[in-house]
């Protein structure tokens, strides 16, 4: 499938996260606590530290746990958490060799529907239920992995010309459009907590 994400604004790191599932999978794990393009471009990083072109779930699993956070913490850093989200990554590709035979796109390329796609997402260690309707909406969006009901599924973050996350990232102005979006949501929630403490 031809696609062309725009998520790490780095060429090399989106053509990756473009044709590879576990990468985007990844990108979308390490997509906490950091800059939304310091997480995505992260695969890339893993991958060329590995000395490999795409990242492989089995090599992952079974990679030493120590070597694997030194790998994670070298400079520059993959994350804020290099230990923590090393840990994470691992347990996510151990998870997808032992359901998945380590193929990352099996989670959805036969889901029968949006409900069966959310589920099987949010079984992934490190995906919470809005982790996992981000991904889902990204699926539908971007990579064309639309079974019925995926909008529904995904909740807010499907809906059609929205500006709420990664999935409705296409370059630089939707960008900017979802960080506006994300910022008026963060002083929302601060005004409500503001009236809620003063209540």
């Amino acid at each position: 499938m031809d696609r062309s994400l725009r998520l790490a604004q780095q060429p090399d790191a989106d053509a990756l996260l473009s044709r590879s599932p576990l990468a985007a999978l990844t990108g979308m794990l390490l997509d906490q606590q950091v800059p939304m393009e310091w997480a995505f471009t992260g695969p890339y990083t893993v991958a060329t530290r590995l000395g490999r072109d795409d990242l492989d779930a089995h090599e992952i699993a079974a990679y030493d746990p120590e070597a694997f956070v030194a790998l994670f913490s070298e400079k520059p850093a993959v994350h804020r958490y290099p230990g923590s989200m090393a840990k994470r990554v691992q347990q996510l590709c151990q998870y997808l060799v032992e359901h998945y035979d380590g193929d990352a796109s099996a989670v959805w390329s036969d889901a029968r529907d949006g409900g069966e796609l959310l589920e099987r997402l949010n079984a992934l260690p490190g995906f919470g239920k809005q982790k996992a309707q981000i991904f889902l909406a990204l699926l539908g969006k971007q990579f064309g992995v639309r079974p019925p009901g995926w909008r529904e599924a995904a909740g807010p973050y499907g809906e059609e010309g929205s500006h709420r996350s990664v999935a409705d990232i296409t370059g630089p102005e939707s960008l900017e459009q979802v960080r506006a979006y994300k910022q008026k949501m963060k002083q929302a929630a601060k005004k409500a907590g503001a009236k809620t403490g003063k209540a």
